[in-house]
């Protein structure tokens, strides 16, 4: 009960911009430093974990869980699997596109990403490319060349991550536009 409701809670938070989320953001990043055994300001965990679960990857997936058939289920129970093994078995194999998909899509923003880095790293140690970039270009000024090198030396990686993933990026593009 109330499934709908909250989904459709979750959908509406992807309205909110993203700096409304950096105070609640940081105020948990921080407090979970201070727990943890390691500090999470101006290390890795700071600039990575905020990234791993996102209301968009959520709707995603269950746009495409809702498109499997319950045959599937039916059958799998009927071989002796329960839920646990219907997922790994069935369910998984079947969603690598949406994954690769979220993969790649969670990867890109977290690599594009420019202020969420800067507030929560003091030193350049745990900077990521982007703000290297950005003060690249403030550093080279009006020369335009110099400032294309740099931006095209930072998309090199998710150029290889997307040559690695297309076949299933692709595919899930395709597969969104059929029925049944």
């Amino acid at each position: 009960p109330g499934k709908s409701f909250i989904f459709s809670v979750l959908l509406a938070t992807l309205m909110l911009p993203e700096a409304v989320t950096w105070v609640p953001n940081f105020i948990t990043v921080t407090w979970l430093g201070r727990i943890g055994p390691i500090p999470w300001i101006n290390n890795w965990p700071a600039l990575t974990i905020p990234f791993m679960g996102s209301i968009f990857s959520i709707f995603l997936l269950k746009q495409f869980f809702a498109q499997i058939p319950d045959e599937l289920f039916d059958a799998a129970q009927m071989d002796g699997a329960g839920h646990l093994r219907f997922l790994w078995k069935i369910v998984l194999p079947l969603s690598k596109a949406p994954l690769m998909v979220i993969l790649v899509l969670s990867f890109i923003g977290t690599w594009n990403s420019l202020a969420w880095p800067m507030l929560v790293t003091n030193t350049p140690d745990w900077r990521p490319i982007s703000v290297g970039l950005m003060n690249f270009v403030n550093e080279a000024g009006q020369e335009i060349n110099l400032t294309m090198a740099g931006a095209f030396i930072t998309i090199i990686p998710i150029l290889i991550i997307y040559f690695f993933t297309q076949k299933q990026f692709t595919e899930s593009i395709a597969r969104s536009g059929l029925k049944g």
